[in-house]
């Protein structure tokens, strides 16, 4: 096994805690849960509603997956956090599907928390794996 690389990206959200962007080894990065902060405002205020923090979250993951040299092709599995499960389910998976093809869905697990930080209402992590 490779000793495993740990990334900061430049430009990518800050953290609020301590950990990095993501781990690699052997071809596998683990990408730490991401928020929907802004990477460029980090203090401003949430996006409003569950679409929109989906969004977002989805596009930090996506700056730390080009900062790594991958995109959200090469995602294969997804944990999704939401504090309000019940109320935005529905809501979360429309938004969240929309940006993976019908045929290269990552495998998944969505579970409802009863916080998470920032106060955001969604949070997601992924696992990617780099072509062989």
């Amino acid at each position: 096994m490779d000793h495993p690389i740990f990334h900061m990206i430049g430009g990518g959200p800050r953290p609020v805690a301590p950990f990095s962007h993501a781990v690699e080894a052997d071809g596998w990065v683990i990408l730490t849960g991401q928020m929907p902060t802004d990477p460029q405002a980090p203090d401003a205020p949430l996006p409003e509603g569950i679409e929109a923090q989906t969004r977002r979250v989805i596009e930090n993951l996506a700056i730390v997956l080009a900062g790594v040299g991958l995109d959200l092709s090469h995602v294969v599995q997804c944990r999704c956090f939401l504090t309000e499960f019940e109320r935005d389910y529905a809501a979360f998976n429309a938004a969240y599907k929309s940006v993976f093809p019908d045929d290269r869905l990552p495998a998944r697990t969505t579970v409802g928390v009863t916080a998470l930080a920032v106060g955001a209402l969604v949070e997601i992590d992924c696992i990617a794996r780099r072509p062989g």
